[in-house]
Order: structure tokens, then C-alpha cells, then sequence
């Protein structure tokens, strides 16, 4: 059979069955609806990132949001006037205290407290709202320590009370392709937090938590990223799971640097010693012996990191160092590509196996762009749709407890292993076995 043959039989199957994936799925996503009972979000933490997700749920019909809290009064009131504006009621403050949060999560009537601090709060805001009757939804860490992980599963399979990374995204075509198929049997998934955040670790107005973490830890200190990617992928904890891991880190130079060429030799930044070596490489081998690459470097100069995902029958390449999905990735698939072993672009791949859910999504236009740091959109994002659907619906968010811990608990286990000269390290079951029989992920 020639390449031509095989190119154009593969495209005929390959419209045929999304034909028939869109009738099967054939659902006119609209946004989310008010119903008699409205959703009551709690928000702690309306920084940049916090503000965001904050203006996101008030262009949303339904959702209420009857408090919030921040240390930063100026964060407060600036999103309290944002909640008046929208016409709805006057929220009650909190923010007396850096654990004021707890408070808020004995005193208010809320169906979830959404959680944008700093990271060493996300796991402590989680576990308050669990243990006043309420589900929650953290930024990403949402655990520093494998306990905290342990901890966030008892609580909800005790209570029933959920706390996840419910407004991670996913590449949802790309997990679209795997799941028909496109790229054969996955072997080995490549990605990582590449982004230089000098300028950020060191400005005292933005987030300067972060440097701190630099100084007293060595590891892969932001999984969640890349995992939005890899995990579905490689269907983590949907029949197969992470099993060991080992991590490696370079030496820490650039941060001194950093800090001497903008403040001065004798500045304590340029001479103090940092634990996070300026690159992290990391290994994780799952129980059905696929291979993750996980990278980590926030401390040298470069465009953002790239995405490679490779298969049986072809491979995949894309990010922003090289182009974002969709705009600039390649692909490479044998025996169907037109030249052998040579790139061609994803594009028309990324729109054919486009999903469904994300094909029929279009909310209506906002009168302005979302406010706070998260993208410049006028749309309210699929992920804010889903998770206020979830909790109208009484179901877990996509990213479930098991999967989010699971995520985050990337990073104390790498630390593990570099601190043990790179051993590897085995990788918690926080399924406890449930992994083997849950079904692939499939948004409806």
C-alpha cells in the first residue's frame, strides 16, 4: 500500500469517527444556568490571580459570592467593590489574621471557597473548608507535603466534601487524539514549568513568597502545569498510576547573579545561599512502563518550556518555545505523514480531533476583558463553566481529589530524591487501587 493510500484512508476514518463522536456527543454547550438554589463561592486571596478567577465567577448567572478574604486590604476592597458592581449583595469581609480564613469557613453558608494565596496556605484553606461542610478549589500547589495529600483524601472520603485543582485546564484535543488512537500506545510524555520568573521571585509587590521557596527547598517545586497535560495523557490514575520517581538538580548560581547585576554585590540576595538549583530534571516511571520527563527551571533565561508526547505510531511537539498548540506545533505520525521522519504542522490534526465539549462552547461575549492575571479573554473559560456545573450538579470537579493530590505531591517527592543523591523514590497510591478500574477520562 502506498503512503497515499494509507494518508487517505487514514482521513477518512479519522472524520468518520469524529462524525461520530460530535453525534454522539452532540451537546449545544451553553453557560452555565441559574437554578433555583444559586452557588455560593467563598473566595480566600483576590490577589492577581485570585481576582481573576473572582471576575470570571461574577460574569457567571447563578453564582453568588457571599464573602471574601485577603490579608492585603487593598485586594479586599478593591474586590468587594468588584462583587457590588455586578449587582449583587455586599460581601462580608474577613482578613484580621493570616488564618482569618478559618472564620469565614465556620460562619458562612457556602457551597465552595475557592483558594488563591500563597502556596503554603492552598493545603490549610482546603482543610478548613472541608471540615465546616464545604467543597474547595486551590490554586496550584495544592500540597507541599505528601501527609497534607493523605489528609485531603481522608477528609473527603469521610465527609464527601472535595478539594481539588478544579480550574486546571486540559489540552483537551490532544487528549482527544490519544484516546482515538492517533499515536498508537504512549511511551513517554516530556514536558515541564519553564518560565523565567527572576523579575517576579525578586519584586516585592507581586509575589515574594516565591523567592522564598527558591532558598529553602531543591526539587520540582511547580509540577501542576505540565501535568494538566501529561496526566490525561497517560491516563494517570484512570489505569495506570505514577509508580517511582528520580530527580536531579544543577547547581545554584543564577539568582545571585540576578540579584547582584539589579541591587549590588552586597546586596544579601547576591551572596546568600539557595537550596533550588537553577534546573530540575525529574523521572517518573508509571506501573504500565510509560515515562514522564518533567522539567523545572525558573531561574534562566529562555522562552516558556514545549510539550512532546510520544507514541507507538507518531509524535507530538508543541509550547510556547516553540509554538503554543495550535499555533506553530508539529506533528509526526508513520506512515501518514507525507515526508518520512520529517515534522509536518499539527494544525489541521488539533482542529479535526478537536473536542466536542470545547467545539461547542460559546458563551456569550463579556462587555470587557476578564480583570487579574489570567489571560486576556471576553468569554467566560470553559474551566469556570465546568466547575460551577459540578457544583450544581452535586459531582466532582474533572480533576478529582485523587488526581490533584497526585499532581502537587510531585513536588515533596522530588525533593526526596535529590536530597538523597538522586535515589528514586516510590510514588504514594492515594487511590489505593482504584486506579486499575477507574474509567478513562470522558467529559460529558
Amino acid at each position: 500500500m502506498s503512503d497515499h493510500l494509507k494518508r487517505r484512508d487514514f482521513l477518512k476514518l479519522t472524520t468518520a469517527s469524529m462524525a461520530g463522536m460530535a453525534v454522539a456527543g452532540q451537546m449545544q454547550l451553553k453557560p452555565a444556568r441559574a437554578a433555583d438554589k444559586p452557588v455560593r463561592l467563598g473566595f480566600v486571596g483576590v490577589g492577581d490571580r485570585g481576582s481573576w478567577h473572582l471576575d470570571c465567577a461574577l460574569g457567571i448567572e447563578g453564582v453568588e459570592v457571599p464573602a471574601l478574604c485577603d490579608i492585603k486590604d487593598h485586594y479586599l476592597y478593591r474586590a468587594k467593590s468588584w462583587v457590588e458592581q455586578s449587582g449583587r449583595p455586599s460581601p462580608r469581609l474577613y482578613g484580621k489574621t493570616k488564618t482569618d480564613f478559618v472564620r469565614l469557613c465556620e460562619e458562612e453558608e457556602l457551597d465552595c471557597v475557592i483558594c488563591c494565596t500563597s502556596w503554603q496556605w492552598h493545603q490549610p484553606v482546603c482543610v478548613a473548608a472541608q471540615k465546616n461542610g464545604k467543597h474547595a478549589v486551590s490554586e496550584v500547589p495544592i500540597v507541599l507535603t505528601v501527609d497534607q495529600a493523605w489528609e485531603l483524601v481522608e477528609n473527603y472520603e469521610s465527609s464527601g466534601k472535595w478539594a481539588t485543582i478544579g480550574l486546571e485546564g486540559f489540552a483537551m484535543g490532544m487528549m482527544n487524539m490519544v484516546q482515538q488512537g492517533v499515536f498508537g500506545d504512549i511511551i513517554h510524555a516530556e514536558s515541564g514549568y519553564v518560565h523565567d520568573l527572576r523579575l517576579v521571585k525578586f519584586d516585592p509587590e507581586r509575589e515574594p513568597w516565591r523567592l522564598q521557596h527558591s532558598i529553602d527547598r531543591n526539587g520540582n517545586l511547580y509540577p501542576d502545569h505540565p501535568m494538566n497535560r501529561i496526566m490525561p495523557c497517560l491516563d494517570i490514575n484512570h489505569g495506570d498510576r505514577f509508580e517511582y520517581l528520580v530527580s536531579m538538580s544543577s547547581g545554584a548560581q543564577m539568582l545571585n547573579e540576578y540579584a547582584a547585576q539589579y541591587y549590588g554585590d552586597d546586596h544579601p540576595y547576591a551572596t546568600m545561599d539557595m537550596a533550588q538549583g537553577d534546573y530540575n530534571c525529574s523521572l517518573i516511571r508509571t506501573a504500565g512502563g510509560k515515562l514522564v520527563t518533567l522539567n523545572f527551571d525558573t531561574n534562566t533565561p529562555h522562552p516558556r518550556g514545549f510539550f512532546r508526547l510520544q507514541g507507538s505510531k507518531g509524535v507530538f511537539l508543541g509550547g510556547r518555545g516553540i509554538g503554543d498548540v495550535g499555533r506553530g506545533a508539529l506533528i509526526y505520525l508513520e506512515g501518514i505523514s507525507p515526508e518520512e521522519h520529517s515534522w509536518e504542522k499539527a494544525d489541521k490534526y488539533l482542529k479535526e480531533y478537536e473536542h466536542p465539549l470545547v467545539k461547542n462552547y460559546n458563551p456569550p461575549e463579556r462587555s470587557r476583558a476578564v480583570r487579574g492575571h489570567g489571560g486576556n479573554v471576553k468569554q467566560t473559560p470553559l474551566v469556570w463553566h465546568r466547575l460551577v456545573e459540578a457544583i450544581r450538579n452535586d459531582r466532582v470537579p474533572d480533576w478529582d481529589v485523587y488526581d490533584s493530590v497526585t499532581s502537587s505531591a510531585i513536588s515533596p517527592l522530588t525533593e526526596m530524591s535529590v536530597a538523597g543523591r538522586s535515589k528514586p523514590v516510590d510514588f504514594p497510591d492515594f487511590t489505593r487501587g482504584k486506579w486499575e478500574t477507574a474509567p478513562r477520562l470522558n467529559f460529558t
